[in-house]
């Protein structure tokens, strides 16, 4: 487990707080100079006939566009920035958790649950903003009758307050338990020497690629369920 370790690099104390600089802070640092020399890099010199780099760039772009579009309508993609960055940071964090000695910042619960928090905090004050005192109607289905409504509340209500736990875990998991066993084949491998470690060895290699492919996917996710708390805060669909 020793991959998951946070280590201080720059030690840093804010009034009896512990703010230093981490490895999670020093990769978080690089994924956003990644994405903002990728982003300015491809689309530097755009062309009628795109480059590679600028088709990853613009397929990026419309594949989040599509889905804002879809889930929150037109009037929705005036929060496509935000959800942008939300979808392009979490899958750059993943993908550079699979670099060799590299560190897996989604791997901690800490990490995905600030996300999280951050998405239901913005996700409920733009439903107040939009409908003020309304938005409690979202925890009254419609068509409930009266006598459940004691019932059907307070459970609605608790399904609006997990959001954060439920959205983070999900993320925190799959990275942590794919990282994990990535690792403990990779010791099979090296344990079991030249003539016993094919079988884990190649079993590695396809789950490298699997992983890859989580990566991807926990980052859609995560961004999908975005605009579906989005949709719900906008359009109070229920």
């Amino acid at each position: 487990m020793a991959q998951f370790e946070i280590k201080r690099l720059i030690p840093i104390d804010l009034f009896g707080v512990d703010a230093s600089f981490t490895n999670a802070s020093l990769y978080m640092v690089i994924a956003v100079a990644l994405i903002t020399s990728f982003l300015i890099f491809a689309m530097g010199r755009r062309a009628l006939v795109p480059s590679r780099f600028q088709s990853m760039a613009e397929l990026s772009y419309e594949y989040i566009a599509n889905m804002v579009r879809e889930n929150l309508g037109e009037e929705g993609m005036k929060y496509f920035p935000w959800v942008f960055t939300i979808f392009i940071f979490i899958l750059t964090l993943n993908l550079l958790g699979m670099l060799p000695h590299s560190f897996t910042v989604t791997s901690h619960i800490i990490v995905t649950f600030a996300f999280a928090a951050m998405v239901w905090i913005t996700v409920t004050v733009i439903g107040f903003v939009r409908h003020g005192a309304g938005y409690l109607r979202l925890f009254v289905p419609s068509g409930i009758p009266i006598w459940l409504m004691p019932i059907i509340i307070p459970i609605e209500l608790i399904s609006y307050l997990i959001r954060p736990i439920s959205h983070s875990v999900r993320l925190f998991a799959n990275m942590m338990a794919g990282h994990t066993m990535l690792k403990v084949f990779a010791g099979f491998v090296i344990g079991l020497g030249l003539l016993g470690g094919w079988a884990p060895l190649a079993f590695l290699v396809a789950f490298t690629g699997l992983e890859f492919l989580v990566a991807f996917l926990q980052a859609l996710i995560f961004t999908v369920l975005t605009c579906i708390y989005l949709n719900d805060a906008l359009h109070m669909h229920h």
